[in-house]
This record gives C-alpha cells, structure tokens and sequence, in this order.
C-alpha cells in the first residue's frame, strides 16, 4: 500500500480528496491535514509516500511547505491556480491537479505515484525474492537476519527493534521503518501499525484490535491500516 497525506485547507476540498484516495485500492490514507503546518506534525512521527497537497494555503503555502521538507516523499499538488504548475515541477512534483478535477484526473495521477513506487522498490524486493536474508547494521557488528524467521519489527523513534524466531534477543539498529518496509516482500509482510510490521505467516489470531503472533505477542492494530488486514484474512478465510 502506497500511504498517503491529503492538505487542504479547504474543508470540501479535503473530503473530495479522502474519498478519491479511498477509491484507489493502492492508497492508503494516513492523515487529512487542513494545513501545512498540522502536516508537518503529522510527518514527524508517521512517514509517508506521497502528499496530495493544495499549494495557496494561509501560513505556509503548500509550495513553501515541500520545499522545506528535509526527505521528500512524492507529491502531487492541487490548486485552483494555474500559474503555479511551472514552479511545481521544479520541485519535481509527480503531478499537478488544476482545481476542479474530477476522479479520473486523480486516478491518472495516483497511476503515475504507483509507477514510480514500483521502480523505486523494485530492486530491493526482488533482490529478497532470490535471497532471503538481510543484513542489519547493529551496535559494531552487521547481523544477518533471514527474512522467513521474522515475527514482527516494532519502530522506535529512529530505531526499530526485530523480533525473530531463531535468535534469543531482538535485532536493534538505526534503520526507519519506511526503508525496512520498502526492502521486505509485500506478499509476506504487512504494516498493521504506524509502529509495527508483521510477518503474516505468523499470525496466530486477529481480535478486533490485536493481532497474536505464534510467539504470544500482542500487536496493535491501526485504524488507517484495519482494512488492508481484514482484506488479507478475508481473502484467506474459508468461510465468506
């Protein structure tokens, strides 16, 4: 799932927004901000792929506002305001929405976002396709971790923490999430949490807010992530 922001400062505009990135079946909504400044909260503690953000907007313009960011995820402006497209694709916008557009006009943008999330996780993923293992920089030492033996990684602030079924104590290095996320198979593992990656293959029962791991542990589940789980066991349960 590719995880998106939506920024508007427009309140009809912002809804028009979130329903078009819940029509996508590869978007998913982390956050809808009215304003650069509640977006920039947002991102300190919840990275994203993409921001579908409006540019003229009180107290930081949506221009100002990418520029400013020190990673950049993708962005796609929308504006009512023609003479800005120029001045967005310097930034190296993915795309430009001239305010009013309709779904089709999103959809072909959130096409072009997907395009360029495979090419940029295409070589990680399939490097883990014909070897499945990884290595973590950890303390003074490099691990190898096999990638089938993972349970779960919890994000700590800058570090996460891997939880595996072969080794007596948790891997722990200065790795983000997004990057660990982007290196594993998306077949195999699944964001449940803005904190935690499972493996999928290792989940023994799902309530409706906990997934149980085969190790007893007790994961949260997110509610901007509770769809894309009950859609994966729904798809494996044996009774629809």
């Amino acid at each position: 799932m590719i995880r998106c922001i939506a920024i508007d400062d427009e309140p009809l505009a912002l809804k028009q927004l979130e329903s078009y990135i819940s029509k996508v079946d590869f978007l998913e909504l982390e956050a809808a901000c009215n304003s650069a400044v509640d977006a920039s909260k947002v991102l300190a503690s919840q990275p994203a792929d993409v921001l579908f953000c409006d540019i003229n907007m009180p107290d930081l313009d949506g221009m100002s506002f990418v520029k400013s960011l020190a990673s950049q995820p993708m962005v796609v402006f929308t504006t009512a305001y023609s003479e800005y497209a120029v001045e967005g694709f310097k930034v190296d916008a993915v795309d430009y929405l001239l305010k009013p557009f309709g779904f089709n006009d999103f959809e072909k943008a959130a096409l072009k976002v997907k395009r360029l999330y495979d090419l940029e996780n295409k070589e990680e993923v399939t490097l883990l396709d014909y070897d499945d293992s990884v290595y973590i920089k950890t303390d003074y030492k490099t691990v190898r971790v096999e990638v089938s033996s993972i349970i779960y990684i919890e994000g700590m602030s800058e570090y996460v923490k891997i939880i595996t079924e072969d080794q007596k104590d948790p891997v722990i290095a200065l790795l983000s999430m997004k990057k660990l996320e982007g290196k594993l198979p998306g077949n195999r593992f699944m964001r449940v949490h803005k904190s935690f990656i499972i493996n999928l293959s290792k989940i023994s029962q799902v309530s409706k807010g906990h997934v149980r791991m085969q190790d007893g542990s007790s994961i949260p589940i997110g509610e901007s992530y509770r769809d894309s789980l009950l859609s994966y066991i729904n798809s494996k349960s044996l009774v629809k």
